[in-house]
Parts: C-alpha cells; sequence; structure tokens
C-alpha cells in the first residue's frame, strides 16, 4: 500500500513538471529574465534656489525685489503687506516690503530655464493660497515664540530649584523670562513684525499710543475702524498728540492698514497719515517709515474718497526738501500726474500742488520729461484744465535743458503768446504765470528767440507789461522783451550760450523758485 502512494506521488511530480515546462510557459520564463528592467522616468533637475520663492517655496511666475534686495513671489509679498506680517528668512535676516519692483531679469532667467529643462511655465498662485500660507507662517511664528517663552522659564526654574517654593519668585521668574526675549503676538491678527524691533521698542511712548496701536491691531474690524476714526480726530486738533503719537510702531500699525481692503479702514488710515503729516517734524520720519509705496497704491485704485487724502498726504510730504528726491523714486510721479487729470477737484488740487514741489528737484523735473507729461501738461493748458496749477509745474520743469527742448517742441510758446494775446477774460495771475514760463523758456538761447519771434512773443508782452499787476512779473517780461530786442552788434558779439546758461541757470532757478508763485508752500488741509 505505502509502494502505491509512493508511486502515485512520483507520477504526480513528473506530471507537474511536464506543464511546467510548456513551450509557452518556457517563453514567459526567458522573457521575464532576459527582459530589461523597466525604464524609470528621467528625473527632472530641481530649480536654482534663487528661483525659489522663500515664502511659498514654489517656483517664482512674477518675482519682484523689494527695498532690502530680496526676492519673492508678488502675490506672496502682497499677502504679507496686507497682513503686515514680516517673516524671518533662512539666514536671519527680516525683508523690507516698503518698495516692490517687479524683477524682470529674474523672471527672464526663469522663462530661459524652464524652456531649457522642459518644464512648464510657473503660473500666479491665487492670492487666497498665499493668504492662507502667510496665515499659516503668522501662526507658526506665534507658536515658536511661545515655546520659546516656556522653554526659557523652565530652564530658568531648574537653574534656581528654590524659587519654586514661592509662588512670587515663580511669577517673578516668569516676567523676567518673558522681557528677555522679544514679545509674541497673542493677539488674534499676530501680524505685526519689525524690521528693526529694537528700535522700536526703545522708542519712547505714552499709554496712549499703545492702546491705540493695540486696538489697531486687532483682527475686529468694527474695533480697528473705531479705532482709526478716534486717532483721526485726536490728531485733527490736537497738535501735541501729532507728535507723540508718529512713532516707528504706530506708523506700522498705519501702513499696512493704508493698504486694506475696507474701504473705510483705509480712507481713515489715510486720512490719520495726513494729519501726523502736519508737523513739519514728522514728514521725513513717514516717509521713512514706508508709508510712500502704500500712499501711492491709495492714489493710484482706492477709492475717490482714499485718493482725495493720498493726494494731500504726498503733496504735505513733499513740503519738506528732504523728501522729494525719495517721494520721486518711489514712483509717485506717473500716478500724481494721472490724478491731476482725472481725479476730483480735490485730488486734482493737491496732486498739483505735489508736482509743484516734487519738480523744484532736478531728478524728479527730468522723470516727468521722460515720462511724457510735458504734453499732457500742455493740452490740460489749452483745454482750460487747472491751467493757473499746471502752467506752475510747467514753469519748474522749465529750469532744466530737457525740460525747455520738450516744451519748445510742442509748441508752448505758441501756446502762452495765445493766454497772453487772449481776451480780457483770462485772470491776471495766470498772465503772470505765463510771462514767468516765458522767461524761463527765454534761457533757450537763440531757438527760443527764433520761436519766439514767428510766434509774436513782443507783442503779446507789450500788451501784458502793462496788464500785469506784480512788479516781479512786469521786470520778467522786460527782461524778455530786452533779450528778443537786442542790438544787432550784439547779436554779432560770439557769446557762448552753453557757458552763459551754466553758469546762471542755477541761481536764475533757485530764485525762481524762492518766490515766483507765491502761496503755494501752505499747509495741507486737517482731515
Amino acid at each position: 500500500m505505502e509502494i502505491q502512494q509512493t508511486l502515485k506521488l512520483m507520477v504526480h511530480h513528473h506530471n507537474r513538471g511536464k506543464e511546467n515546462n510548456t513551450p509557452k510557459l518556457k517563453w514567459r520564463k526567458i522573457f521575464t529574465l532576459q527582459r530589461s528592467p523597466p525604464s524609470s522616468k528621467p528625473i527632472q533637475t530641481p530649480p536654482p534656489e534663487e528661483f525659489i520663492c522663500p515664502i511659498s517655496g514654489t517656483l517664482m511666475a512674477d518675482p519682484v525685489i523689494v527695498s532690502s534686495g530680496h526676492s519673492f513671489e508678488r502675490a506672496s509679498v502682497q499677502s504679507c503687506k496686507d497682513l503686515n506680517f514680516t517673516p524671518q528668512l533662512s539666514d536671519g535676516t527680516t525683508p523690507d516690503f516698503s518698495t516692490v519692483i517687479p524683477n524682470l531679469a529674474l523672471k527672464s532667467a526663469i522663462s530661459k530655464w524652464c524652456h531649457a529643462s522642459s518644464t512648464l511655465l510657473p503660473q500666479p498662485p491665487h492670492r487666497s493660497l498665499t493668504d492662507n500660507l502667510v496665515r499659516t507662517l503668522i501662526f507658526s511664528s506665534s507658536s515658536r515664540k511661545n515655546n520659546a517663552n516656556e522653554l526659557v522659564g523652565e530652564r530658568m526654574l531648574t537653574a534656581n530649584p528654590s524659587c519654586c517654593s514661592s509662588s512670587s519668585s515663580v511669577e517673578s521668574i516668569a516676567t523676567s523670562a518673558s522681557s528677555s526675549t522679544p514679545p509674541a503676538q497673542l493677539t488674534a491678527k499676530p501680524s505685526f513684525c519689525y524690521s528693526s524691533p529694537s528700535s522700536s521698542e526703545l522708542e519712547p511712548t505714552t499709554p496712549e499710543a499703545e492702546e491705540f496701536i493695540s486696538k489697531l491691531r486687532s483682527n475686529q474690524v468694527f474695533v480697528i475702524e473705531e479705532s482709526l476714526q478716534n486717532l483721526r480726530k485726536l490728531t485733527r486738533t490736537n497738535e501735541d498728540s501729532r507728535i507723540t503719537l508718529c512713532t516707528q510702531r504706530m506708523l506700522s500699525s498705519l501702513r499696512g492698514l493704508v493698504a486694506s481692503k475696507y474701504k473705510m479702514v483705509q480712507v481713515n488710515a489715510v486720512a490719520c497719515v495726513v494729519n501726523l503729516s502736519l508737523e513739519k517734524m514728522n514728514k521725513v520720519r513717514i516717509v521713512r517709515s514706508g508709508l510712500v509705496p502704500p500712499l501711492i497704491e491709495a492714489l493710484r485704485i482706492g477709492s475717490p474718497e482714499a485718493q482725495e487724502h493720498a493726494s494731500g498726504a504726498l503733496f504735505s510730504l513733499a513740503l519738506e526738501d528732504d523728501n522729494k528726491t525719495a517721494i520721486g523714486v518711489l514712483g509717485a510721479l506717473p500716478p500724481l500726474i494721472h490724478a491731476l487729470r482725472v481725479g476730483t477737484e480735490r485730488t486734482r488740487h493737491d496732486s498739483a500742488l505735489a508736482l509743484y514741489h516734487l519738480s523744484m528737484v532736478q531728478s524728479n523735473r527730468t522723470k516727468l520729461v521722460k515720462i511724457g507729461s510735458v504734453p499732457v501738461l500742455i493740452g490740460m493748458v489749452k483745454s482750460g484744465q487747472m491751467t493757473g496749477r499746471v502752467l506752475m509745474i510747467l514753469g519748474n520743469l522749465g529750469c532744466g535743458p530737457d525740460g525747455r527742448a520738450a516744451m519748445l517742441d510742442v509748441g508752448m510758446v505758441e501756446c502762452l503768446v495765445g493766454l497772453l494775446a487772449g481776451s480780457e477774460s483770462v485772470h491776471g495771475s495766470i498772465k503772470e504765470s505765463c510771462v514767468a514760463v516765458l522767461y524761463v523758456l527765454s534761457h533757450g538761447g537763440l531757438r527760443f528767440k527764433a520761436v519766439a519771434k514767428a510766434a509774436g512773443v513782443v507783442e503779446a508782452l507789450e500788451k501784458a507789461e502793462k496788464e500785469v499787476g506784480s512788479h516781479r512779473a512786469k521786470e520778467k517780461a522786460m527782461r524778455v522783451l530786452e533779450m528778443m530786442k537786442g542790438k544787432e552788434d550784439d547779436e554779432e558779439e560770439e557769446v557762448d550760450w552753453e557757458e552763459l546758461l551754466d553758469s546762471g541757470l542755477g541761481s536764475r532757478s533757485h530764485n525762481y523758485h524762492d518766490g515766483e508763485f507765491a502761496g503755494l508752500n501752505g499747509t495741507t488741509s486737517i482731515l
């Protein structure tokens, strides 16, 4: 019996071996053994580190460079500014978002890398995604600060075990621990970080200012609005409060609110900035705090009321000589020119005064000429839009050689002659401004003389000399006439006009600024 079972098993294994050695199975085994391993997908080269946004951690689609020199995705920067959050980068530095400029060179480099590596060009992230990401960073930053405070407290308790026996001692240690580290932003909106906290902490402050700052940092919109309204009322009437409340921490809080998406928050925040800027000692501090870029944005895309206050703020800040160049560099000139044309009456008025004071600086005059403002301004004069204010700006632009050339190119002399020879309805102050602009253009040498003769400047000035009331205007008209009626022997003399202009232009333009248009150094309206 056992022998039969053994034979059956042997037959079963033999038949099973035959089944496994069928041609089909053999082919499968051979194919499996000889088949090459599956080809793995090509490993994509990671992008260079400088192409990655330090905040979002993704390839940048619209890179911008900020004042501190760092580059970020534009949406990430805007989210940080809206939420008033300043992140700490991996190298320990903190960026300065006060100025944002498109980084075209980096954008081109990213595009070339994507083409070379067969990578799809990145698309700008949606603002909701970057807002959520920044909120997450804010929360994690707050958590790290809390953990740091607890760790310091534990270390001090470990180092001083005797203090555990007294509750008062424990409280004193906790107090010292919290004072030795930066205070964690424990409010519901812990987003107000500063690039230089040590300087702001050492700055003298008052309980009143601290109360305002605390409410301005609230995550409740109605609390912020109420605080801004109270701050606006206080700074409207109290000069001392305008000085004591204009601290770096207060300006930092207002900087984020000026860029707020809530209409009334933005309006009241900009109005507070205007009131604070009324004090001369505050003007430079406000510009250095980084408030000019958000003011420019409010002028560009804010509500009509916000634009009125923003233009007033820029006018007030432009009264300070130390601010003129900085405001021009930060990009205020094109929005001011636009507001001068299409804004409300109040916006246009303050924009004109801001442009007048900003154009006293040669660098701003050059910028205004380059952006094509001269044809725009002359067009406004011809159409009768704010003629007096616009002539003041053109008078400043004529103090530079590029401005004079641009004005002669577009028929400024003919336009001025038309106003001087016009009806008696033309106001006397406008005629005086026309004389002042002609006097500035007369420094253009032989070209001006040729154009002026063809346009009939002599006849127009002879008439205007009898009509203008101020002694200064009469004197300028007389000088231009003397130049136009110069004797033949004077014309035959070899005169180096360029040397003459270089030697006398600076002093003439300075005198022109100091006394030509009276009443332009007034103060801004209190809001």
